[in-house]
């Protein structure tokens, strides 16, 4: 096939497979002949597949919107009924998950991240890393020379970083979350088609970083994001057995924590384990895309499924409370770990806003520790000591508290969907600060960064998504502010865009262009038609 990089860098192309991207010096060595073959492989096998469930993932929004409810399937309940199956064992580096560290894996965050002290990394190249070609690939080169122990960096400014130790040992685990089912690869193509991002990322990762995570003892582990069905999670399981054969990594040792970060999730947690069973390690509490998806699920289905401001929903909230413990009470069931939500608190200079702060963070972790998950996140290194502190006291020196089997909890799918019960408001100053966030999120989104210091807190792609599923939601059922009692109109938000935008960092002395940020904002907030995920659009706009 046609290459379009420099002559000096050629890639062993299988039959099929053209790279249009770039390519610069060491890029050669993620894009192997190996990792493209099995990125050609998982595509031609389930390439249908993933588009069939895709499909399948708008047909439940349809019928929501007829006004159907998202329930427990019948189809599986011999599954949740059947007490006997359980997970696999916990895998080596993944005992005790008591704190771990999210972020993206730029070098210098993926040195901060396996010098933080947790005992988990999260390495993203989903929500908090923007799939441009170069984090694509560079993100790969930067976790293998991380498990390798050979990472390092300078700054602009002279700063050197390094790991505090090269001992595998005595670093976080690395456990990656690839893209969702959703994205594309735009740049990698198979017999002319574009490449599912998720088994892009998992492709490379395992060619590049799995035989090293093997020697070191733990790993290769993943993180899945985005699920709404469980055959969603059967086909990960079959790209996992595919993989394990074509690198001869014995069956079961991948293993994936799933984020139970969507609204149809929620009714179909047992079932996700099963799927994946072997290669289970757990499920994840992700608030805010669950809150994105509880917005997005029920937009069309009046005030009942209105959410307040984003600030004033609390992990406290009936539909919450019933969400977070039977993902506690599904695991432990089953054998496996519950993993608490973020803590996107970022310290800053300011003594008073820090107090608070970590007053609410503790508070936060208090209340999963208490409730009987295994570990939490945090989404910077100054908040990884609060949170140890916090699971220190309630595990002592027992790696998990998988045992806790949280028997007192029977959740039925009515406190899932009440909605209606969440406290909080709908103001003026609700809707000013997702567009603040929202645009000022997208504009660094575009420049090729995924996570971003806004207000005190890292926010990543679920922020903008939330932002602006608000405001169209608001919008279509005609919310009238609490605060105001204006109507939530098409010309209100562009009123307000207009007077935002300019308060913005940067606007005054335009440091920062935020008018590409601002066009997707209202693109995906006022349209007529709702846009699943703005960051499909927005990947387009993309080098």
């Amino acid at each position: 096939m046609t290459q379009t990089q420099p002559d000096a860098i050629r890639l062993d192309l299988p039959d099929g497979v053209e790279v249009t991207g770039e390519l610069k010096a060491g890029y050669e060595e993620i894009l192997s002949r190996q990792a493209l073959e099995l990125i050609a492989s998982l595509h031609r096998a389930l390439e249908p597949r993933r588009q069939e469930r895709l499909a399948a993932r708008s047909a439940v929004v349809h019928a929501v919107s007829d006004g159907a409810d998202l329930h427990f399937l019948p189809e599986t309940a011999s599954v949740r009924e059947d007490d006997s199956w359980r997970v696999g064992p916990h895998a080596p580096g993944l005992e005790d998950r008591r704190v771990e560290m999210t972020g993206p894996t730029d070098r210098k965050m993926t040195i901060n991240a396996m010098n933080s002290g947790a005992r988990v990394w999260l390495a993203d190249q989903e929500d908090a890393n923007t799939p441009m070609w170069s984090n694509v690939v560079e993100g790969q080169i930067n976790l293998r020379d991380a498990i390798a122990g050979t990472i390092s960096f300078t700054s602009p400014q002279g700063k050197e970083y390094a790991l505090s130790t090269t001992d595998q040992s005595q670093l976080p685990t690395i456990v990656m979350r690839p893209r969702g089912w959703h994205l594309d690869e735009k740049h990698i193509l198979v017999d002319g088609q574009r490449t599912s991002g998720g088994l892009v990322d998992f492709a490379l990762y395992m060619c590049a970083s799995a035989q090293t995570q093997l020697d070191a003892g733990k790993g290769p582990y993943f993180y899945l994001p985005k699920m709404e069905h469980h055959l969603e999670a059967r086909l990960w399981n079959d790209a996992f057995v595919m993989a394990q054969d074509a690198l001869g990594i014995p069956q079961g040792t991948i293993r994936a924590t799933c984020l139970i970060e969507t609204f149809p999730a929620a009714f179909q947690m047992e079932e996700i384990l099963y799927e994946l069973r072997d290669h289970s390690a757990g499920l994840n509490a992700g608030r805010w895309d669950y809150l994105f998806s509880v917005i997005k699920t029920y937009r069309t289905r009046g005030a009942d499924y209105v959410l307040p401001d984003r600030n004033a929903v609390t992990m406290t909230a009936p539909m919450m409370r019933a969400y977070t413990e039977l993902l506690v009470r599904t695991c432990h069931k089953r054998g496996a770990h519950a993993i608490g939500g973020m803590a996107a608190f970022i310290p800053s200079k300011d003594e008073e806003t820090n107090k608070a702060a970590y007053e609410k963070v503790r508070a936060d972790k208090q209340r999963e520790a208490d409730d009987g998950f295994d570990g939490s996140w945090v989404a910077h290194p100054g908040m990884v000591p609060t949170a140890m502190e916090v699971f220190d006291a309630v595990l002592g020196d027992a790696p998990n508290q998988v045992d806790k089997l949280r028997e007192d909890v029977h959740v039925t799918a009515e406190p899932l969907l009440d909605v209606k019960g969440t406290p909080g408001e709908v103001t003026e100053v609700g809707l000013r600060s997702n567009i603040d966030v929202g645009i000022q999120y997208l504009a660094v989104w575009l420049t090729g960064r995924g996570a971003v210091g806004i207000h005190n807190l890292m926010e990543d792609a679920a922020t903008a998504e939330i932002s602006r599923s608000q405001v169209w939601q608001w919008i279509y059922n005609d919310v009238v502010l609490d605060d105001t009692g204006e109507k939530v109109t098409t010309e209100l938000v562009e009123r307000l865009v207009d007077e935002v935008v300019p308060t913005l960092p940067g606007a005054e002395d335009r440091s920062v262009d935020y008018t590409a940020a601002k066009d997707l904002f209202l693109e995906v907030a006022v349209a007529d038609d709702y846009v699943d995920f703005l960051t499909v659009p927005a990947y387009e706009e993309m080098a």
